[in-house]
C-alpha cells in the first residue's frame, strides 16, 4: 500500500535529498523502494558488501540512490555531502534510517540546506481507512507497525514486538551509542509501559534500577533518538499555574501498554504526533504536542499548539462517565481552544454547555486525521 509520505517525498526529490527518520520497522525502506525507479542502487551500511562501498569511499553512478542505516558510519555527514556536490544535478538521495537523523546529523554541520527531513511514523486510523469497531481494536491490540498489523495475529504481534525490542537493545544502541549496562537498559524498556500517560519520576526509575539519575535520563534520550518512545513536556502558560519540567511518555509501539484505558490513550496521542510531525515536515508550521498539568493536579492529556498557543485540547476515556472536569477548568481558561473529549466504546456525539466536544474514535482518528492531512486546519468541527 501507499503510504502517506510517498507524493511528498517524491517531490521533494526533485530540488533536495530527502531523510526518512522513524521506529526501525515501520517501513521506510519499503517506502523508499516503491517511489524508486527501476535501474536505482539501494546501499545498506548493515550490508558487509555495501559497508565496504561506503568505507572506500566509492560513490554509486546510479541516477536515484538510497542510503539505509547510513548515520552508523561515523564520517557519513562528510561522505554524504562529497557525494550530494558532486551529484546533486543528475542524482535522486534517499537516506533512511531508525534513529532520529537530525540528531547524528548534528546541528552546524555542512548538510544544512541540502536536504527536507521527515519522521515516518506506523499506520494510523486514518491512512488504513479504518471504520469499523472490530479493525480498529485489532489496530489497538496489534500496534501499528506493518509486520505485526498485517499479520493479524496476536501470537505473531507479540513475538514481533520481543524480537524488535530485544534488537534495537541490543544491535541498534550498540552500534550508535557508548553505552554499558546494556541489560539495565532493557530493564528500563519492559518497566515503562506501566508509566505511559503520567510525568516519569526519574529519581523513582534511578532507585528501581539502582542507576545514577544521570544515568537513567540519558537511557531515556536514547530511547527517544531511537524511536522506541516519545516524551511531551507540559504547557506553559501565565494564565495556569503549569508544572514547568515534568514531562510524560508514550511508545511508538502503544501495543505494549497492557492497561487498556492507557493503551487506547497512547493510540490517540501517537496519532496526533504523528499529524504534528507531518504539520511540521512538509508545511514548516511551529505546531507541536504537549500535555496540560498544574500544581494541584488537574490534567488534559493532550494539547496541540501552534506558535505556542493552544488550539485543539484532548481528553481520552474508554466510555462516557460524564464530561472530564478537568477538560471543563481548561477550556474556561482558554475559551478559543477546541475541547475535545474522546471515547473508545461510546459513540454518542455532543457539544457540551462548556463547548466541549463528546465524540467516538473514529470521529477523531479518522475524520480529523483525513482533515489535518489534506487540509492543514486544526479547527475541529
Amino acid at each position: 500500500m501507499q503510504r502517506y509520505l510517498e507524493s511528498h517525498v517524491v517531490e521533494d526529490l526533485n530540488r533536495k535529498m530527502v531523510f526518512i527518520g522513524g521506529p526501525r520497522q515501520v517501513g521506510k525502506t519499503t517506502l523508499s523502494l516503491n517511489i524508486a525507479p527501476v535501474g536505482h542502487r539501494y546501499l545498506n551500511w548493515d550490508d558487509i558488501e555495501d559497508r565496504e562501498f561506503v568505507l572506500r569511499e566509492k560513490f554509486p553512478v546510479e541516477s536515484f540512490v538510497i542510503f539505509d542505516e547510513i548515520h552508523k558510519f561515523g564520517n557519513w555527514r562528510n561522505y554524504i555531502k562529497g557525494f550530494y556536490d558532486k551529484n546533486s544535478k543528475q542524482t535522486k538521495i534517499l537516506i533512511t534510517g531508525s534513529a532520529r537523523l537530525d540528531y547524528y546529523r548534528h546541528s552546524g554541520d555542512s548538510l544544512r540546506g541540502r536536504y527536507h527531513h521527515y519522521r515516518l511514523h506506523p499506520f494510523t486510523v486514518d491512512e488504513l481507512d479504518i471504520q469499523s469497531q472490530t479493525d480498529f481494536e485489532s489496530l489497538l491490540t496489534l500496534g501499528g507497525f506493518p509486520e505485526p498489523f498485517l499479520s493479524g495475529s496476536q501470537r505473531q504481534a507479540s513475538r514481533w514486538m520481543r524480537e524488535a525490542r530485544s534488537t534495537i537493545v541490543n544491535e541498534d544502541i550498540r552500534d550508535l551509542e557508548l553505552t554499558q549496562k546494556i541489560s539495565s537498559m532493557e530493564l528500563l524498556l519492559l518497566r515503562l509501559p506501566e508509566l505511559v500517560g503520567s510525568p516519569l519520576s526519574i529519581n523513582a526509575l534511578r532507585e528501581d534500577l539502582g542507576c545514577a539519575h544521570k544515568t537513567v535520563s540519558s537511557w531515556l534520550d536514547i530511547f527517544e533518538r531511537m524511536y522506541m518512545i516519545y516524551r511531551l513536556s507540559p504547557l506553559g502558560s501565565p494564565k495556569i499555574r503549569a508544572v514547568k519540567k515534568e514531562r510524560k511518555h508514550y511508545h511508538f509501539n502503544w501495543a505494549e501498554v497492557d492497561d487498556e484505558g492507557t493503551r487506547f490513550e497512547n493510540l490517540v496521542a501517537s496519532h496526533m504526533l504523528k499529524w504534528v510531525h507531518f504539520l511540521q515536515d512538509w508545511e514548516g508550521r511551529d505546531v507541536d504536542l504537549v500535555y496540560f498539568r498544574d500544581i494541584d493536579g488537574r490534567e488534559v492529556d493532550l494539547i496541540i499548539t501552534e506558535n505556542k498557543q493552544p488550539v485543539c485540547a484532548i481528553e481520552c476515556k474508554l466510555r462516557f462517565r460524564g464530561v472530564s472536569k478537568n477538560l471543563k477548568y481548561f477550556k474556561k481558561k482558554f475559551p478559543e481552544c477546541d475541547a475535545i473529549q474522546v471515547h473508545q466504546f461510546d459513540f454518542r456525539e455532543f457539544l457540551s454547555k462548556e463547548g466541549i466536544y463528546a465524540i467516538s474514535w473514529k470521529r477523531l482518528l479518522l475524520d480529523y486525521g483525513n482533515q489535518l492531512t489534506h487540509t492543514g486546519s486544526l479547527r475541529f468541527s
